[in-house]
């Protein structure tokens, strides 16, 4: 029942532009989160992650299970797929990836704009996020749903083109010169 408080309060994110103010903030967010989920579920929430770790941990939840796997997947199958342009190995714990993930990949690596390479990253992850998304609009797992469209949409907005472009150099250059770095 809490569910149904906190999600109707919750401002739509959908058809927002690319530089619209977002109607609510993180904290925001976190805040309506403490006061109307259990301990159980806001341990969930507060473990929503863009970042999910290379082991396969589960925390209760199969809804964030779902995103961490096909996110992880993604994010290695972006490595694969860089590493297979600079004619370089690349780990991927023999992880199965789906034809969409290479598919999403492989178009993203032949955009040259890192930052339009991005965009569309996170068009797909949203379009994505949106196919586990429960028919139940009062269901726990719509707030870890929102919860992670709201990270996908605060970090798309938080890019700065200079700074990124120069942080996207250096690592290039980085890896071109044989160091090796985190796949994020």
């Amino acid at each position: 029942m809490a569910e149904y408080y906190l999600i109707s309060q919750l401002p739509s994110l959908d058809n927002l532009g690319d530089n619209a103010p977002l109607p609510i903030t993180w904290e925001w967010f976190d805040d309506l989160c403490k006061r109307h989920l259990s301990n159980k579920a806001l341990a969930v929430m507060q473990e929503l992650t863009l970042l999910p770790p290379r082991d396969c941990e589960t925390d209760g939840s199969g809804f964030v299970a779902a995103w961490n796997a096909a996110e992880r997947g993604l994010r290695l199958a972006l490595g694969k797929v860089r590493a297979e342009k600079m004619n370089k190995s690349f780990n991927t714990q023999n992880i199965a990836f789906t034809p969409e993930q290479f598919k999403v990949a492989s178009e993203a690596i032949q955009l040259e704009d890192p930052l339009e390479a991005e965009k569309y990253l996170t068009r797909c992850r949203l379009a994505f996020l949106d196919t586990l998304k429960p028919m139940d609009p009062f269901a726990l797992d719509n707030v870890f749903h929102y919860g992670l469209k709201l990270k996908l949409l605060l970090r798309i907005r938080n890019f700065n083109t200079a700074a990124g472009k120069a942080a996207y150099r250096n690592i290039y250059d980085s890896i071109v010169g044989g160091d090796t770095q985190e796949v994020t």
